[in-house]
């Protein structure tokens, strides 16, 4: 089976979702689920480190890949992640090629990044650094979120920077940033996601996006659209969706 580096540089589609319950069944119940990483999100929710471990454990046990939003730019907030065995690193608010390249020293160690080594669960507590460290370089995931609109007019500057493996559209913050969280449909918005989308496909990187709201159409129109890193729905959206549509059939 393709790996999720393989497969966003041989332009195929992958899909996970995002988890912000900070449980391993909600964890295990999404892997079961079929999606093919999972993103711990560890900027809005209350997730700490100690919990992202065993979350990552029991995503990474039941054969599926680890992910984690980190809440920052910040270097030891990525170091940390890795080490505690995520596979992709997603990093919010990405608004410029230094913010990029900065990402990028915090995920590779030297001479390629400036990561510190640790010895911890990623590296077998220390008796499989070598072989991670290869890993690392080779098959470890960055992607960075284009969610403010000067990162929008930035973006050539930012897809230029080598060692991106993606990029990924926060919506909800893109709007927010042009003065109308969630109106997704205003004009600026629009032409804000094609200049996107355009300048995405000139420079080859791989383009994400969060359908927050699992809309199965929503999905398939971007996807059609040449989206190949797909994030559909929240676990709470899922589980407080269900309830709410059960009890509009009983009441």
């Amino acid at each position: 089976m393709e790996n999720i580096k393989t497969k966003l540089y041989n332009n195929v589609v992958t899909i996970g979702t995002w988890l912000t319950i900070g449980d391993c069944a909600v964890a295990e119940i999404l892997c079961q689920s079929g999606f093919e990483w999972i993103t711990i999100d560890m900027e809005h929710s209350a997730i700490t480190i100690s919990q992202a471990q065993e979350l990552i454990r029991t995503i990474d046990l039941l054969g599926k890949v680890p992910a984690v939003r980190v809440g920052e730019n910040n270097p030891n907030l990525i170091k940390r992640a890795l080490d505690a065995g995520a596979q992709v690193i997603i990093v919010p608010m990405v608004n410029s090629a230094e913010q990029a390249t900065a990402a990028i020293n915090a995920v590779k160690y030297p001479p390629r990044g400036t990561r510190g080594v640790g010895l911890a669960r990623a590296q077998k507590y220390g008796f499989g650094f070598e072989e991670y460290k290869e890993w690392n370089d080779k098959h470890s995931v960055l992607v960075v979120q284009i969610e403010h609109i000067d990162a929008i007019n930035n973006l050539e500057d930012i897809l230029k920077v080598d060692g991106i493996d993606a990029t990924f559209i926060g919506p909800y913050d893109l709007s927010g940033s042009l003065g109308h969280p969630g109106n997704f449909s205003m004009p600026e918005f629009k032409q804000a996601l094609e200049r996107y989308e355009s300048l995405s496909k000139h420079y080859g990187v791989p383009m994400g996006y969060h359908v927050v709201e699992p809309d199965p159409k929503l999905a398939e129109s971007k996807i059609a659209a040449g989206y190949k890193f797909l994030a559909v729905g929240v676990d709470a959206i899922y589980l407080g969706r269900k309830c709410r549509e059960t009890l509009e059939k009983i009441l």
